[in-house]
């Protein structure tokens, strides 16, 4: 379809809005780039998670720096969106780990460790980011979550990570890292209530893997 002045995706969700619009029509209004480009841009990186969460360097040559930065507070914009709907709600199995971070987690390119600090009554009091790093190095300080979980007055903790690979079957240092933190939760009186691995769903496994699930904690 061609595009004329009046039905530009601007003029188009004025019009119809916003849910008459195509994934590459967002992008174009989000971005300010013509709709050829969008298209373009969404091609390359697959899809909108891949594309909103993908790295400031991976979409430079791409879009404008304002542009890059308008799609990153959108995807920032969802992703607390996401958190306030569980945030007066109990975070009490794996499934709703993975709602609440898969959005920023799922299609990182690097690994983060992430804590979910958690009340009383298991509601959220904030996501914490512990460590990034590349590919499959994965660290995680004992003593930086426990400080991060004092200092909110944390009652309970989930730590979270993903596996850029998609795969989220745990390695020897994931097995390694929760035990450490599960003894150092258990001196200090802090509820160590999973760990999750995020990876991205296939036939061969699941989009997560949960430490408490597989009786491992």
């Amino acid at each position: 379809m061609n595009y004329t002045t009046e039905t530009t995706p601007s003029a188009r969700l004025r019009e119809f809005g916003t849910p008459a619009l195509s994934d590459a029509e967002l992008i174009a209004v989000i971005t300010s780039r013509p709709l050829a480009e969008a298209r373009a841009i969404l091609g390359e990186f697959g899809s909108l998670r891949a594309l909103c969460y993908s790295a400031p360097e991976a979409l430079g040559s791409h879009a404008t720096p304002t542009a890059v930065d308008r799609l990153r507070a959108v995807a920032e914009l969802r992703h607390r969106i996401d958190r306030e709907s569980v945030a007066s709600s109990p975070i009490a199995s794996p499934e709703v780990i993975y709602d609440l971070m898969r959005g920023k987690m799922d299609a990182d390119s690097q690994e983060s460790v992430q804590v979910i600090l958690l009340n009383h009554r298991k509601c959220l009091i904030r996501v914490i980011e512990i460590f990034r790093g590349t590919g499959n190095e994965c660290f995680a300080n004992p003593s930086e979550i426990l400080r991060a979980a004092i200092s909110n007055s944390a009652h309970a903790l989930v730590l979270v990570h993903n596996h850029p690979s998609g795969d989220p079957s745990p390695s020897q240092a994931d097995h390694e890292v929760t035990r450490r933190l599960r003894d150092a939760c258990r001196a200090v009186g802090i509820q160590f209530t999973d760990h999750v691995i995020i990876g991205k769903p296939s036939d061969d496994h699941g989009p997560f893997f949960s430490f408490r699930e597989s009786g491992l904690i």
